[in-house]
């Protein structure tokens, strides 16, 4: 029985999430596309660095 009222109170809680959702304004995706195309460069210049790095101690 308890599985049951477990099952029912995620389904009022998703519910709930649902209705105070939104859409995302075009705004908030170029901000969202910037952060992550920052942070796409950041995590290639991190990886770029430790590559020359390890070339010139390696060979």
């Amino acid at each position: 029985m308890n599985l049951n009222l477990n099952v029912k109170e995620r389904l009022a809680n998703y519910r709930r999430v649902l209705q105070v959702a939104r859409k995302p304004s075009g705004d908030e995706y170029r901000k969202i596309a910037k952060v992550c195309a920052m942070g796409m460069l950041a995590i290639g210049m991190i990886g770029f660095a430790t590559y020359s790095v390890a070339i010139l101690f390696v060979g």
